[in-house]
């Protein structure tokens, strides 16, 4: 068959139809509809955007983490130095000489720490606007005006020969560093601050900047000044509204001050008496007169409110408020399993990112006359030495003692001078310049009288004439010195952190001690703070001293309120309490010493101290578990720390109990109560139940009374308070004064807050009470308190931590404080803790509250938090064989050649 004919489908072979031209993507991404184009290429942009600045973060975070293995070498070394760190970075460095060691000690602190060392240094020489522009101009006016870095300086020729070569040699450890590295490779903050605009190359280190940081540690622990000022305003206020609020002005200021209740909290020291102003503890009667307690005045509510804001204001450098405390206490071999004495401690202080301490071990390889240094435990980075520890021979712990050492008085103004018993006294002034970042230069001028400085001046308001003022000296009149119209009225500070001192000298001195006279003589050189210093040595003897600079006043004043500083009978005398008749024992007869901030001796002690000190609940529930343990093994010891008893529970409770509440949903939060065993866990509903009642407890009987600037925060003394509140169900505390035509009593009250605790914790956690968790509401987050609170959310990410759920509460011994008129969260807990075995050193333990490095991208920034949260603590290796057996990484030191 010739010709063409059409295929019969049925006779066709199986087979694949021809392909299609196969599109590209682009062909195919250039099909889609514009707006999936441009949609793509956008999340395109973003991802590659995030990439580049998640890899961008990650090399700049990462650049400046410190080399921890190998060999560096260090200009100024005059030997080899070994780093020996564990697996949590913590530092043990051997040296040949104690210039050595403190060069390395500074080398050391500059690479986990150095831009929280430059923050504080700027802190306490009023130039933080230098870094952070005019949003710190108030807090430099404040500290310029009190002078920290001028004592400082004045401080350093002050200090032994030996004292001033370990902070040289730990300024020269710092600045090789420095001299190594540039900024963006020393701490990533550098790097966020260069992008502001911040041109800025740290200066070198100096002697002076470590001792400045002494003042901020003073600052912080400084006593009563925020209490003199609380007190002051509050009786003036009760004087103008004694009608609106219902109370009696002088019994409603007893009402919130309570005594102290010597009956039923013990004193630390019970023992001995002062003879001839020398403290001696089997002495059972004194000699020395008891001085006349002064009479309290009112004191000037506007000037005083504008100077508490401003304290207020203050960065929280190591901490401060109702949280702010301590717990330590040491057991003799008796009532230690190991047969040796056991030492405990844990620092209350404000909560940061990073945490306050660091720890270090700091070890002469032969220890000898030459090279006598061999001693760890917790220091500041920026200070030389180690705070809190131990050394082979000895340890020690510290609680604020809290003595009253700061003085506020109201000063009369004429011009260039001052008023004192009538007589015309010139006013001390100089200049201060503030450089501020991005901004003009500040200049003020620093009025000072005899009492100290005028911290009014550092706000333009409070150098306004107040009528007030004249009702602190009611009797000056009749004395012929009346006010003048030409006056002003001003409020100076006296405070012993402003004399040149010692301080520094006993850090070391405490470092080299072998025995209890050498502890002692040490101690007397730890002027400000005064601190509570519990002791232990390896031969089996315990103690506690007192140390401190603790001024002697005229019989005009008690420091409870500002004085008027125009009448010389309220000053200071000049003198102050003797080193000799501060409190001390050595191997008590009750074979323990607990210190908790409580009072250090009872009424009959000579010398006036404070009456502004924690009501000794700690102190107590500690005294409690050590008499009913009565022989503790290290293991008890930690568990102690870590007690969680609410001490205000088992008086509240009860009155909770007795209320009658509408059954079922009202009632549910009541019935957790009822087999409530007091603890505070973090999964306790119970203690989130009965918490968020205290709350609202508070504000329900004092926020219609009280100034909301002085509302209570809930502490020690507000549990005092309420305990005695209780007993009197008709008090005019409870009446709610903005209700018309009602007045409430105890139990309405009660009621009210329980009912308003149940629906507050049903909107926040749950309608079923068995879900409650106390840890839920009480986080601890750690911030950075510069950049931390930058209001950048990529900046406050890198920065900062947390949350983390933690039990315990205000006053308890595990002690994670809050402030009632701020919420639940965390604003003061242990800073660290740590218990040392005297039998066996390398038995100790130890914990921090975040990690020894400041650098956001290491692993050891908050590497010890999640223990710390947990209850736990970390082995504290000391003996060369236990460091070196627990070692991860090891650094060695040369000295560098010579160019």
């Amino acid at each position: 068959m010739s010709g063409t004919t059409a295929a019969d489908p049925a006779q066709t072979p199986d087979r694949p139809p021809a392909a299609a031209p196969r599109r590209s993507w682009w062909s195919r991404f250039r099909g889609l509809p514009r707006a999936v184009r441009w949609g793509t290429w956008t999340a395109l942009v973003v991802v590659l955007l995030v990439v580049g600045v998640l890899v961008t973060t990650t090399v700049l975070t990462r650049l400046p983490l410190p080399q921890t293995t190998g060999t560096l070498e260090v200009a100024g070394l005059d030997g080899e130095v070994e780093v020996v760190r564990d697996e949590h970075g913590i530092p043990q460095i051997y040296a040949d000489s104690v210039p050595d060691l403190m060069r390395a000690q500074g080398f050391v602190h500059a690479q986990d720490r150095f831009f929280e060392m430059d923050v504080r240094r700027h802190i306490t020489a009023g130039r933080m606007a230098e870094l952070f522009g005019e949003s710190a101009v108030e807090t430099d006016v404040l500290v310029r005006t009190m002078g920290w870095r001028r004592v400082a300086e004045a401080e350093l020729p002050l200090l032994e020969p030996a004292t001033r070569d370990a902070l040289s040699a730990y300024a020269e450890g710092v600045n090789a560093y420095l001299a190594q590295h540039d900024p963006t490779q020393i701490a990533v903050e550098y790097t966020v601050l260069g992008l502001t605009g911040l041109d800025y190359r740290p200066a070198e280190w100096t002697p002076v900047d470590s001792l400045a940081w002494l003042k901020a540690m003073a600052w912080d622990l400084r006593g009563n000044m925020t209490a003199e000022i609380e007190r002051g305003l509050l009786g003036d206020h009760f004087a103008e509204a004694e009608e609106a609020t219902g109370l009696d002005p002088e019994q409603a200021l007893a009402d919130l001050y309570p005594p102290y209740p010597y009956e039923e909290h013990r004193t630390i020291v019970d023992q001995g008496r002062v003879v001839d102003g020398v403290f001696e503890q089997d002495a059972t009667r004194g000699g020395t007169r008891v001085p006349e307690r002064p009479r309290l005045g009112p004191a000037v509510r506007d000037q005083l409110e504008r100077l508490g804001e401003r304290l207020d204001a203050m960065p929280a450098l190591v901490g401060r408020g109702d949280g702010i405390g301590s717990n330590s206490w040491v057991v003799d071999g008796d009532h230690s399993s190991t047969g040796a004495p056991l030492l405990a401690n844990d620092p209350h202080l404000g909560v940061s990112m990073p945490g306050v301490w660091t720890q270090v071990g700091l070890h002469c390889r032969t220890v000898s006359e030459a090279c006598p240094l061999e001693v760890a435990g917790f220091g500041f980075a920026g200070v030389p030495g180690v705070i809190i520890g131990h050394n082979a021979d000895i340890a020690w712990g510290f609680t604020n003692l809290d003595p009253d050492v700061a003085d506020l008085y109201v000063e009369r103004v004429r011009g260039e001078n001052w008023v004192q018993d009538g007589r015309l006294q010139p006013l001390r002034t100089r200049e201060e310049t503030i450089e501020v970042a991005g901004g003009d230069d500040v200049t003020i001028t620093v009025r000072s009288t005899a009492h100290g400085p005028i911290l009014s001046d550092a706000d333009e308001a409070l150098d306004e004439v107040l009528d007030e003022v004249a009702e602190v000296a009611p009797s000056e009149e009749e004395a012929g010195r009346a006010r003048r119209d030409d006056e002003e009225y001003a409020v100076s500070l006296a405070w012993t952190a402003l004399e040149p001192g010692t301080t520094a000298d006993a850090i070391l001195a405490l470092n080299l001690a072998g025995d209890w006279d050498e502890f002692r003589a040490a101690a007397a050189d730890f002027e400000v703070p005064a601190q509570n210093l519990v002791y232990a040595d390896r031969e089996g003897h315990i103690g506690y001293q007192a140390p401190g600079r603790i001024p002697i006043r005229k019989s005009g004043n008690d420091g409870s309120v500002p004085s008027a500083g125009w009448r010389s009978e309220n000053d200071w005398t000049g003198e102050y309490v003797p080193t000799d008749g501060l409190p001390s024992v050595l191997d008590p007869e009750e074979g323990f010493v607990a210190t908790a901030n409580q009072a250090v001796v009872g009424e009959d002690y000579p010398y006036f101290l404070t009456d502004d000190w924690d009501r000794g609940y700690r102190a107590e529930r500690i005294r409690q578990l050590l008499l009913e343990e009565g022989e503790l093994s290290m293991r008890e010891m930690l568990q102690l720390q870590l007690d969680d008893h609410h001490p205000l529970a088992p008086v509240l409770v009860p009155y909770l109990l007795d209320v009658d509440l509408p059954g079922g949903y009202y009632s549910d939060g009541q019935r957790l109560l009822e087999e409530w065993d007091f603890g505070q866990g973090a999964d306790s509903a119970a203690a989130a139940y009965f918490n968020v009642v205290w709350r609202r407890l508070l504000a329900a009987t004092f926020h219609d009374q009280v100034p909301a600037g002085l509302w209570p925060g809930g502490g020690s003394r507000w549990f005092g308070v309420v305990e005695e509140l209780l007993t009197r169900p008709a008090d005019a505390w409870w009446d709610d004064v903005t209700t018309d035509d009602v007045t409430e009593d105890r139990d309405d009250v009660i009621a009210a807050v329980m009912q308003e605790a149940r629906d507050e914790l049903t909107s926040r956690q749950s309608p079923r009470s068995q879900e409650w968790r106390w840890g839920d509401l009480h986080e601890l987050e750690l911030r950075s308190p510069t950049l931390g609170e930058s209001g950048i959310g990529l900046v406050e990410r890198l920065v900062n931590r947390g949350p983390w759920e933690v039990g315990g509460g205000s006053s308890t011994v595990d002690a994670t404080s809050w402030d009632a008129t701020e919420g639940y969260g965390v604003v003061a807990a242990p800073s660290m803790r740590m218990v040392v075995s005297m039998a066996d050193l390398d038995d100790s333990r130890w914990i921090g509250l975040t990690g020894v490095s400041g650098h956001p991208a290491s692993p050891h920034y908050t590497d010890q938090t999640d223990l710390w949260a947990d209850g736990q603590t970390l082995p504290w290796a000391f003996t060369r064989d236990a460091v070196d057996a627990a070692a991860d990484d090891v650094l060695t030191l040369v000295p560098a050649e010579e160019e």
